[in-house]
């Protein structure tokens, strides 16, 4: 099985991050023909959302013995720190860093790439403590 990897727990979350953080770029980089960038970013961090979560539990984690509902949505709670981390250092970046620097080489990209790496750590806690955190039997009258 896919679990069995040399590469371990975090290392699988970082490599099917990489290809859910490159859904997510590439998707923003379409979006962007049709929305603001500051649109774009959230909207293209949904697609990379809901492609990790895909992932991280085929490839990731053990099963938690919780529904896919309820891991979604727990994962989804953890994606909205992650969110305002990605948002605010693409965005402080795009608009506010690299503009007061003079960096103009594809300042956007550039910046939603920084800001899509950010939270790599602190998801992959959230996620290994409480998306796919296994079920406890104090959890069986919750969701």
């Amino acid at each position: 099985m896919a679990r069995t990897l040399v590469l371990g727990e975090f290392g699988r979350f970082l490599v099917t991050g990489g290809i859910a953080a490159g859904a997510n770029v590439l998707s923003r980089w379409l979006f962007s023909f049709v929305m603001p960038f500051e649109a774009a970013v959230v909207v293209a961090y949904l697609v990379g959302m809901t492609t990790a979560y895909v992932l991280a539990k085929l490839f990731v984690f053990e099963a938690s013995g919780r529904s896919a509902g309820d891991e979604f949505f727990r994962f989804a709670l953890v994606n909205v720190v992650a969110l305002a981390q990605v948002w605010l250092v693409s965005v402080g970046l795009a608009r506010y860093l690299f503009p007061a620097v003079g960096f103009a080489w594809h300042a956007e990209d550039v910046a939603h790439l920084i800001g899509v790496v950010i939270p790599a750590v602190t998801s992959y806690l959230g996620h290994r403590h409480f998306s796919f955190a296994a079920r406890s039997a104090t959890d069986e009258g919750g969701r």
